[in-house]
């Protein structure tokens, strides 16, 4: 987000307001897309943004081999370049979500000559705030400010370093120090301790993203007997688990306990109770789906120690209902591409949420959903989605969400 400025971007209140695009309208039919752009925007080699910039972008998000952004954008047909600094996305249905999806890394624009060359990963550049100086992987990350930014005098600071740190108490033992200025994600163990702190700040809120269990059923070489490809197993999974106690005993309470893609504080959270704990049923399930247990799974969990707690809680419980839980610690970005690869049994592992609900399931369970790692196929799903897609009207999206 320092290094990207996208389209669209989004407030405090889930507004989409003005980024690169100034001002937008919607044709009466819904199916274009006219976007005006900001004048006098360069990216940090020197390279001019405009229409053809912008078309470039989208054009890549769209057909890019393994482009991860295809399925969010995907009912633009085409982009049209109607003036200097004038787009018109062209679409195959009407698209509700579009906009806010332009907020994220779909509508991030990137120089298009640099985005060109191989090493592009390693140097990118685009027309944020602050550009790329350097990386040192599992290291650093090093940004400084760009003097030719358009909106320039609203960022004061010259050099920003993000830091991996994955231990939570290393993190706040570092700001504690004065070593970091600010750190994002305290461990709910240490919220008292920062409290009770009077140079340190604490910000709390109610996010739009969850954490769940991604199901491998026909990504990458599955077992054609994988027990998992079962919906009852799956379901006796899930009632093995106490979400309740895992949130206190983890989190010290401070978790929302979920069940769906939807967020508490999002206008279409479905009012659905969060199942309690029913080890039996589990049983039941198991049986049914004829499982000799105990049965061994494996469980892809990041290796950071908040995390592992979290699997130790799961394996303890699911155990109970007959999972022999094996936990696999994996750094992030190799658990993210064994996910993508299909390599990996179960894998635990959040997504950040949007603001509109599209954001949040759509990639993640629709068929051709380019998130979908579990490679989950429903075709009843599939037209509800779509449907849901197709209109701005809350009152006819939320009965396709429910």
């Amino acid at each position: 987000a320092s290094l990207c400025d996208r389209l669209v971007d989004v407030d405090e209140h889930l507004k989409v307001v003005p980024g690169l695009a100034k001002s937008w309208a919607w044709s009466e039919d819904g199916k274009t897309l006219t976007m005006d752009l900001r004048k006098g925007v360069t990216f940090h080699d020197g390279e001019k943004f405009d229409a053809a910039a912008a078309k470039y972008n989208l054009d890549r998000a769209l057909t890019l081999k393994g482009s991860l952004r295809k399925s969010e954008i995907s009912s633009v047909e085409s982009v049209e370049v109607t003036g200097p600094m004038q787009i018109a996305l062209h679409l195959k249905t009407p698209d509700a979500a579009l906009l806010m999806q332009l907020t994220d890394r779909a509508g991030a624009m990137m120089a298009p000559d640099a985005a060109k060359k191989p090493d592009f990963a390693a140097h990118p550049v685009c027309s944020g705030p602050y550009k790329f100086d350097s990386r040192v992987s599992q290291d650093r990350i090093v940004l400084t400010r760009f003097d030719n930014y358009w909106n320039k005098d609203a960022y004061h600071f010259d050099k920003i370093i993000y830091l991996p740190i994955p231990d939570a108490s290393v993190r706040l033992a570092n700001l504690r120090a004065g070593d970091l200025d600010l750190t994002e994600g305290i461990a709910a163990s240490d919220v008292k301790t920062v409290e009770a702190d009077s140079k340190l700040a604490l910000a709390k809120v109610t996010g739009l993203g969850y954490q769940g269990i991604t199901f491998n059923i026909n990504n990458g070489k599955v077992p054609a007997n994988d027990p998992f490809k079962d919906a009852r197993v799956r379901e006796a999974f899930s009632q093995a688990i106490d979400r309740d106690a895992l949130n206190q005993v983890v989190f010290e309470g401070l978790y929302t306990p979920a069940n769906q893609a939807f967020s508490p504080v999002s206008p279409y959270h479905v009012n659905l109770p969060v199942p309690p704990r029913d080890v039996d049923k589990a049983k039941a399930l198991l049986k049914a789906a004829g499982v000799t247990t105990p049965l061994s799974v494996n469980l892809l969990v990041p290796n950071n120690p908040t995390s592992q707690q979290v699997g130790q809680v799961l394996q303890a419980m699911v155990a109970e209902a007959g999972f022999n839980l094996n936990l696999q610690m994996t750094e992030f970005a190799t658990l993210l591409d064994r996910q993508q690869s299909g390599d990996y049994q179960l894998s635990f592992s959040g997504w950040s949420g949007r603001p509109d609900p599209d954001g949040s399931i759509y990639g993640f369970i629709n068929s051709k959903g380019t998130l979908n790692d579990g490679r989950y196929s429903n075709a009843q799903i599939d037209e509800w989605l779509t449907q849901a897609r197709q209109s701005t009207d809350q009152a006819a999206r939320q009965p396709l969400y429910d």
